[in-house]
Parts: C-alpha cells; structure tokens; sequence
C-alpha cells in the first residue's frame, strides 16, 4: 500500500510540476528539479524509508528503458539531416565522451574520493538506465550514479540555453550535440523546445554518448588510470 501512494504521489507531483512549467516557463519550475526536491521533502516529513518508496518507484525507473528507445522516433522523422551532418555529429560527441569521462576522473581524483564513488560518478554524462549498467559494469554503485545523472541533466537545462545565447550558436546541429551530449535526456527535452530538428539531434547525440562512454569508461579505468 506505501509503495502504491509513492507512485501515486510521484506521478502526482511531476504532472502539477509540468502543468506549471507549461504556463510559466520558469526553469525553476522544471520537473527535474521540483519533483525530486518535493519527494524527498514529503518522504522525510512522513518518515518513508527509500525502500518503501520504491515499492512504487520501481515501476517507473522500468520505464525509463522504454522511455529512452523511444527517442528514435524524432531520428527517423529527421533522417535526411542527420545523415548530412553525421561525420560532424560523431566527431563532436567522441570529443565531448571523452572529455566527461577523463575530466570527471581526474577531478574524483583530486579530490581523493574512494574508488567506488570514482567509478559511480564517471558514467554521469549517460542517460540514466545506461549510466547505472556502466556503472555497475566498472564496480561504481548505479543509485549513486542515477543521482549524478540527474543532477547533470537539470545542469545542463539551466546552463544550456545560456552558453547558447553567449556564444551565438544559431545551429540546429550545434544546440542538439550541445543538449544531448553534456545532459542526455534532460538536454534533449531541452533541445525540444527550441526545435524538433534540434531534439532529434539531440537524440542521436545523447544515445551515441551512451554507447560511446561504455566502451571508453572501463578502458580509461583499467587501462589508464589504473583505478
């Protein structure tokens, strides 16, 4: 029964936020950012343990797997430009990979964190359901790793259009690898609303960062960094 209100409540709480990020359009308002802050504000006053929580929340981080193949709906609407743009498309987003995953492991490094919390916190450029099986996969712990996620994606929601704005980028290529590299689902929910071309790009970049950093995370740990 707890499990069952959590999901309710979830559900509840993310669609009021939508409904008045909708209206205002205020990225404080963004479901990203209120939904979680609300439920755990809820859970602690109501002295819900994570483990009833998910109960209920389990169903809903099943549907991200399906949630994010469904991305490939606007890649075959926009096929013709991403076919033109690919070679710059792929280029920028190894480019980018690379230096997530290298610049969030030397700064673990520096900063002298245990081994596990490095490795939960290197795949945190992935969308969610593929960063936690990195994760898991070079001995990270993926709840942790799904909170780094999230807060990269609502950062880069926020920071996104402003490095637009400042740089100029007038692009439909340059906003879509921009959004979808550096904050994956939430950059592309982003990218969205600037355009469709835009979000489709966004897609493909956010799934060829995925695929990319998954081959390149363990072999920078074993092989280079030796963590």
């Amino acid at each position: 029964m707890v499990g069952l209100l959590c999901l309710l409540l979830t559900i509840g709480i993310y669609w009021g936020a939508k409904w008045c990020y909708q209206y205002m359009r205020k990225i404080y308002l963004t479901p990203l950012l209120i939904a979680p802050i609300l439920i755990v504000t809820i859970l602690l006053l109501c002295n819900v343990s994570y483990s009833n929580y998910q109960g209920g929340g389990k169903w809903l981080t099943d549907l991200l797997k399906p949630a994010t193949i469904a991305f490939a709906i606007p890649l075959y609407k926009f096929y013709p430009v991403l076919k033109k743009h690919f070679s710059e498309i792929l280029l920028s987003v190894l480019t980018g990979s690379l230096i997530s995953v290298i610049a969030s492991a030397f700064m673990a490094g520096f900063l002298h964190l245990n081994k596990s919390l490095i490795h939960s916190i290197i795949p945190y450029s992935i969308t969610t359901p593929i960063a936690m099986g990195v994760s898991s996969k070079i001995g990270g712990i993926p709840t942790v790793t799904a909170i780094f996620v999230i807060i990269t994606g609502v950062t880069g929601m926020i920071l996104g259009p402003i490095i637009i704005r400042l740089f100029r980028f007038k692009s439909d290529v340059a906003h879509g690898v921009l959004l979808g590299t550096s904050s994956h689902g939430a950059g592309t929910s982003k990218a969205l609303e600037i355009s469709n071309s835009a979000g489709a790009i966004s897609s493909v970049s956010m799934i060829l960062a995925a695929l990319m950093s998954f081959f390149i995370s363990p072999f920078l740990i074993n092989y280079v960094f030796q963590l």
